[in-house]
């Protein structure tokens, strides 16, 4: 699947940190900020992490909710989010089926670092697929795309 710009988004649910369940739908009438990262406490993911949760109060004056996903499992985010703090929660798609639907899996399955914004009607307004993952969007990108909402 080759989701872009324009596509509704798909919903999907996932547990996450602190043990609760997430859906994208719960988001329904607010802009989301969908963060597909390779994996947990790794060098580029943390930075890329820590800097979106450094600048949360620009992405909160807009109303948006950030959400991480990542394959590896609920006890591997916990303990992820704790060690940095993280304010927004981390999802386990372990099977990587997520993923899959909003076309981030690179070759042989390889999690591709990704980020979408989706409007509050549930719909893709920016799309960035990494091809090697070793730099992600800053904040000040994706302040901007939500300030076209």
């Amino acid at each position: 699947m080759s989701l872009t710009v324009g596509d509704t988004a798909p919903d999907f649910s996932l547990p996450g940190t602190g043990g609760e369940q997430f859906s994208l739908s719960d988001y329904a009438g607010k802009p989301v900020v969908l963060v597909f990262y390779p994996g947990d406490d790794t060098p580029v993911c943390t930075r890329q992490l820590n800097s979106y949760n450094d600048g949360i109060e620009q992405f909160d004056e807009l109303d948006a909710q950030v959400i991480g996903i990542s394959a590896q499992d609920v006890a591997s985010h916990d303990a992820f989010s704790s060690k940095h703090g993280f304010t927004f929660p981390l999802l386990a798609d372990t099977d990587k089926a997520v993923a899959g639907l909003y076309g981030t899996l690179g070759p042989l399955g390889f999690p591709r670092r990704s980020v979408f914004i989706i409007d509050a009607d549930g719909v893709v307004r920016y799309c960035h697929r990494a091809m090697a993952g070793l730099t992600f969007r800053p904040v000040k990108e994706l302040v901007a795309e939500l300030q076209k909402l």
